[in-house]
């Protein structure tokens, strides 16, 4: 079996309401996607999904007319061919978007679900829900937490940052939205890099007065390995970070300086398998990591099967227009089927009319950074966000 080609589709997709932070917190609800395939001589196709995807033209001469089931060697000789230039930008992009689909391609070939085809015993993943909700009035807030927890989902991750105040009165909100799933819901607050290692420590504690947290993500610049350890060692909760980065590489100096208490992986870490390096380096030294958000929830096929992953981030606002799956919510846990690879159907004809007729909505990708960030706090102005009415 060999590989014999690829093809790469963009396009448009709107989410069901609007995804905001602490950077932008009036929120988009326009999105880019991606879908790479890689076709080999069997007429089996790998699909991996993304975020506008990358520079595949200059990777794919390192795997052309492999055997794609030899999909670590194939990694590793997309990474050598990158050597002099890194592994980073578009062509971790790149990297990672090929490894997903060879692994999808892999399991595929052995007709089972990639859950299995990576070792895991079951294929189900707890869930904790992710707003984005920076730019959700109350209300709203409230009825997505209620909506997740109605599903057994008893963890929350709230978008903070800005305005102490009404972060805890949110908090509060969210804790009682969830209160159907667990007497005791986890909490944890997002700030996205917006403060400082200071401003983080004395913003985390006064929140830690009125809440128990989880962990506290992205409190202080991704690379920032002492500001991010002066965080840890100042407040209860754990530090989370890592979801920005893009290879083991990176995340070797958090662990190595005992930076960080949680690891954030993704897709986007060099693909399934520098995820996967990531997550049993990290299990060396003992330390849990989350997946992240992602359409469809696929990387929950690997996340199943690694052995220190404690939740994995559920955003649920509707991007998946032309995909089809069966991956499920129930009883707090991402249920996977057993349909082969991560068990993703692309609708060609939805797929075609995205890109002929593109949706129309308020869309910026990626997020900027807001003013201010790690000097002053710009609170939102009135009318920025819809709890914001007024001076």
């Amino acid at each position: 079996m060999k590989i014999t080609g690829y093809r790469s589709e963009l396009y448009l997709m709107k989410a069901n309401r609007a995804v905001g932070d602490a950077n932008l917190p009036d929120g988009v609800d326009l999105l880019p996607g991606s879908i790479l395939y890689i076709e080999t001589d069997a007429n089996i196709t790998g699909i991996s999904l993304g975020f506008g995807g990358g520079s595949v033209k200059t990777l794919f001469p390192a795997i052309e007319g492999a055997d794609p089931r030899e999909v670590v060697g194939l990694w590793i000789k997309m990474n050598d061919w990158v050597h002099k230039a890194g592994n980073e930008g578009e062509a971790n992009a790149a990297l990672s978007a090929i490894d997903i689909a060879l692994w999808d391609l892999k399991a595929k070939i052995a007709g089972e679900p990639l859950w299995k085809t990576l070792g895991a015993r079951e294929g189900r993943v707890k869930a904790y829900a992710s707003g984005l909700d920076y730019c959700l009035s109350d209300e709203e807030l409230f009825a997505f937490y209620r909506r997740m927890a109605e599903l057994g989902v008893d963890s929350g991750k709230l978008k903070v940052g800005l305005d102490l105040q009404a972060d805890l009165r949110r908090l509060g909100i969210m804790r009682e939205a969830l209160s159907v799933a667990s007497a005791r819901p986890q909490l944890m607050i997002d700030s996205n890099e917006y403060w400082s290692p200071k401003q983080a420590v004395r913003y985390i504690r006064q929140i830690e007065e009125k809440f128990d947290l989880v962990w506290v993500e992205e409190p202080a610049r991704r690379w920032d390995y002492d500001g991010l350890k002066l965080v840890s060692q100042q407040v209860a909760a754990a530090v989370a970070t890592a979801e920005n980065i893009n290879s083991v590489a990176d995340v070797y100096p958090l662990i190595a300086n005992q930076a960080v208490d949680v690891l954030n992986v993704s897709a986007l870490h060099s693909g399934v398998t520098g995820c996967r390096q990531i997550a049993h380096m990290a299990n060396t030294y003992g330390l849990p990591v989350s997946m992240m958000n992602c359409q469809a929830n696929f990387m929950a096929q690997v996340a199943a099967a690694l052995p220190n992953h404690n939740m994995m981030e559920v955003v649920d606002p509707g991007r998946e227009h032309c995909l089809k799956f069966s991956s499920r919510i129930e009883d707090g846990y991402i249920v996977l089927g057993d349909a082969p690879g991560f068990g993703i159907e692309v609708d060609e004809a939805i797929l075609a009319a995205l890109q002929k007729n593109p949706p129309v909505g308020k869309g910026r990708f990626p997020f900027p950074r807001r003013d201010g960030a790690a000097r002053y706090i710009v609170p939102p102005a009135p009318g920025e966000v819809p709890w914001r009415r007024g001076p």
